[in-house]
C-alpha cells in the first residue's frame, strides 16, 4: 500500500521544539523530493519546507527560516522536520508531501503523495 504517515505533533509551549516525522511505504522515497506544508483554519495550505531528491537541496519560507531544518534518512525512508522556537502563529495541521518531479515546491498540485497530517498545537 502506497502511503505516507506524518506524526510527531502536540501540545507545546512558544518557544518549544518538536521534530515530525513522515514516513514512506510502499514506494522509494528516494527518488522523490519532499515538502512539508501546513494549514490553519480559514487559510490555504502553505509550503514551509522542501527537500530535493537528488542533491539533498533544501528551501524554507521565509516564515520558518532559521527556526525550522528540513532533513531525510532514504535508508529509513523517512523525512523530518525539526521545528525549535515555535511560535503561536506555528500552529496548524502539518502534512508531508511527495512529488517526483516537482517544477514549483509551493503549489500542492505538484504533489503525488500526501500524508494524514499531524497537527501542531503552539499555546501556553
Amino acid at each position: 500500500q502506497v502511503q505516507l504517515v506524518d506524526s510527531g505533533g502536540g501540545l507545546v509551549q512558544p518557544g518549544g521544539s518538536l521534530r515530525l516525522s513522515c514516513v514512506a511505504s510502499g514506494f522509494p522515497l528516494g527518488h522523490y523530493s519532499v515538502a512539508w506544508f501546513r494549514q490553519s483554519p480559514g487559510k490555504e495550505r502553505e509550503a514551509i519546507s522542501f527537500i530535493a531528491n537528488t542533491d539533498g537541496k533544501t528551501i524554507y519560507a521565509e516564515s520558518v527560516k532559521g527556526r525550522f531544518t528540513i532533513s531525510r534518512d532514504n535508508a529509513k525512508k523517512t523525512v523530518f522536520l525539526q521545528m525549535n522556537s515555535l511560535k503561536p502563529e506555528d500552529t496548524a495541521v502539518y502534512y508531508c508531501a511527495a512529488s517526483l518531479v516537482p517544477r514549483d515546491w509551493v503549489s500542492p498540485l505538484e504533489y503525488d503523495y500526501w500524508g494524514q497530517g499531524t497537527q501542531v498545537l503552539v499555546s501556553s
